[in-house]
């Protein structure tokens, strides 16, 4: 019998297929069975504090003048706002320019986008991931005009295991829903696990997930020359974003830009667990 650890390559590859087949009916059943779940069970309340609302998959108006929704005038690569509407760059782009073309978020990352984010990644709230989707499409409808798939960022087959879904590829599921690009979650692998990038700095960040994520060999021909948009729950200093733009863009795609739900606006050491 052959004891040799199985290659990575190949195992991400395999994981990525099986995830793919049966990846989209089961992220669908996954959403609708939580969110019919809880309308049945329990009133409507408030995504963020559990107050009570009118409508389920809402914010009580408490909640929703606390979300700080990012809007013109924002760097035009970083999606970050802007003080003044007469540079389409900011500062930090010009000094730290991402892999990616553009990045867009619904809103800058606060105390209710962190419950939001908790509650669907850390709580099985699979619920939110529509409503959430539905403000990443408005925010991002410029990036899905010329978009030709959606790509959430993968977990790796460990993670994916214990956690049982990938918020990303809910959250991709629900603007695929209403912007008509299509999900493709076989696009991207994640090789390695990582460690926790909380507390790290951008350098030890890049240097976390440098080599991480690949196309499998299956997926290159479909990625090459493609319009791609990455979607992600949150981004912070970008070396995650940046590490799948990189395998991508080596695949060959034409472009990539990103679409996540909240972005850390200030300081790129702003804790996000």
């Amino acid at each position: 019998m052959d004891d040799a650890a199985p290659d990575p390559a190949r195992l991400a590859d395999a994981f990525a297929a099986a995830f793919t087949r049966m990846g989209r009916g089961t992220l669908r059943a996954l959403t609708s069975f939580g969110r019919a779940g809880l309308d049945y069970a329990l009133p409507p309340t408030c995504m963020a504090c559990a107050r009570a609302v009118d409508e389920p998959g809402g914010l009580c108006a408490s909640c929703w003048g606390r979300l700080d929704f990012i809007t013109e005038p924002l760097c035009h690569r970083l999606g970050i706002p802007l003080h003044e509407g007469g540079s389409r760059l900011s500062p930090a782009a010009l000094e730290h320019p991402p892999a990616y073309g553009r990045a867009r978020a619904a809103v800058s990352f606060g105390d209710v986008a962190r419950d939001l984010v908790h509650g669907l990644k850390y709580a099985d709230r699979t619920d939110l991931a529509d409503p959430l989707a539905g403000l990443m499409a408005r925010a991002g409808a410029e990036l899905l005009r010329d978009a030709e798939a959606l790509v959430p960022v993968p977990l790796h087959p460990r993670r994916l295991f214990r956690r049982r879904f990938n918020q990303s590829a809910l959250l991709a599921l629900g603007i695929e829903r209403r912007a008509g690009v299509p999900m493709r979650s076989g696009w991207l692998a994640r090789l390695r696990a990582t460690t926790p990038q909380v507390g790290l700095d951008r350098a030890a960040r890049a240097g976390n997930v440098a080599g991480a994520f690949a196309v499998p060999e299956a997926a290159r021909a479909e990625v090459a020359g493609r319009g791609i948009v990455l979607v992600d729950d949150v981004l912070t200093t970008g070396a995650t974003i940046d590490a799948c733009t990189k395998a991508l863009m080596r695949a060959g795609a034409k472009r990539v830009d990103v679409l996540v739900f909240a972005r850390v606006v200030d300081a790129p050491t702003t804790p996000i667990s």
